[in-house]
C-alpha cells in the first residue's frame, strides 16, 4: 500500500511537470550539441538551424580553427549560437587511436596539462565571441588524463560553467557531467526524433550530439538533420530548443523537471533500447 501511495505521488508530480516546467510551458528541453569543429557545421548545419530560428552549441577545437573560420565563427556567435571548449588538441584515450599514435592521447597528459589547455582554449573562445563563460564538452566523451580524473579538479577550478559528456545513460542531474545522446552515421529523421519523442514523453531534457551534418566524418545525413529541425519546429508549442548554457542556467536555477524525470527514470524499469 505505502510502494502504490509512493508510485502514485511520483506519477501525480510527473504530470504536473509535462503540463509545463520548462520556459512559456514547454513539455520538454533539447539542446542541439556540434563538435569538432567541422566545414559541415558552418556549410550545413548553421544554415540549416538559422532558418528555423534555432541555436546550437558547437563545441570547437582550437587546433582546428583555420584564420579563415574564424570571421565565420564569430557572425555565427553574434547571431546567438554558442561557442563551447572542446579543448585545443582532443585527447583522447589510446584505445580510440591507431597503435602507432603515441602523442596527444589522453594517457599522454596529466591533470594540470589538461587545465591549462582548458584555460587557453578558454582564451581563444573569448579572443572569438567575447564572452567570459563557456560551456565544456569533454573528449571523447571521458574526462581522464594519465589515468586520472580531472572532472573534480575542473570543478574547483572555476573554468567552465557545464561539462557534455558523451554517455547517454540516465543518472542523477549533475551540471558538470551532462550525458548527451550521438547516432550512428545511417540514423534517420525517424531515429533522431524518436529521441526527442521520448523527452517529451518524460518531460524532462535532452542534449543531441552531433559531429559531421551531411559531410566530414561520423555524420548524419543532412536530410536526417533536416527532418529532426522540420520536427522540432512543427512542436515548437511543446518543445524548448536553445543552446547548451541556456539549457543549463534555466534547468540549475529551475530544477524540477529534471528531479522529476530523475525520480521516474528510478521507477520505471529500463528497455532495452535504452541499455
Amino acid at each position: 500500500m505505502r510502494i502504490g501511495l509512493v508510485l502514485l505521488a511520483i506519477t501525480m508530480m510527473a504530470t504536473q511537470a509535462l503540463a509545463g516546467s520548462w520556459p512559456d510551458g514547454k513539455r520538454a528541453a533539447v539542446v542541439l550539441t556540434y563538435d569538432d569543429t567541422l566545414p559541415s557545421q558552418l556549410d550545413i548545419a548553421i544554415p540549416a538551424l538559422d532558418p528555423a530560428g534555432f541555436k546550437g552549441t558547437f563545441f570547437l577545437i582550437g587546433s582546428k580553427i583555420t584564420p579563415e573560420q574564424i570571421p565565420r565563427w564569430r557572425s555565427a556567435a553574434a547571431e546567438g549560437h554558442e561557442l563551447g571548449n572542446h579543448t585545443i588538441r582532443h585527447a583522447c584515450p589510446q584505445a580510440n587511436y591507431p597503435p602507432a599514435k603515441k602523442i596527444d592521447t589522453s594517457e599522454a597528459y596529466d591533470v594540470g596539462t589538461m587545465l591549462t589547455e582548458i584555460r587557453t582554449m578558454n582564451t581563444m573562445l573569448t579572443a572569438i565571441d567575447g564572452k567570459l563563460q563557456h560551456s565544456y564538452a569533454a573528449p571523447c566523451g571521458q574526462h581522464l588524463a594519465g589515468g586520472i580524473d580531472y572532472l573534480p579538479a575542473l570543478r574547483a577550478s572555476g573554468l567552465v560553467r557545464y561539462t557534455r559528456s558523451a554517455d547517454p545513460s540516465e543518472r542523477p542531474f549533475d551540471p558538470m557531467d551532462v550525458p548527451a545522446r550521438f547516432f550512428p552515421s545511417n540514423a534517420t529523421g525517424a531515429d533522431l526524433i524518436a529521441a526527442v519523442q521520448e523527452a517529451e514523453r518524460k518531460g524532462g531534457m535532452i542534449v543531441l550530439g552531433f559531429h559531421g551534418v551531411g559531410g566530414d566524418y561520423l555524420s548524419v545525413s543532412a536530410k536526417a538533420h533536416a527532418q529532426l529541425l522540420a520536427y522540432l519546429k512543427t512542436h515548437s508549442e511543446a518543445i524548448w530548443v536553445a543552446p547548451f548554457s541556456t539549457v543549463m542556467d534555466y534547468a540549475t536555477s529551475h530544477p524540477g523537471p529534471l528531479a522529476i524525470g530523475a525520480a521516474r527514470s528510478r521507477v520505471q524499469p529500463r528497455t532495452n533500447s535504452e541499455r
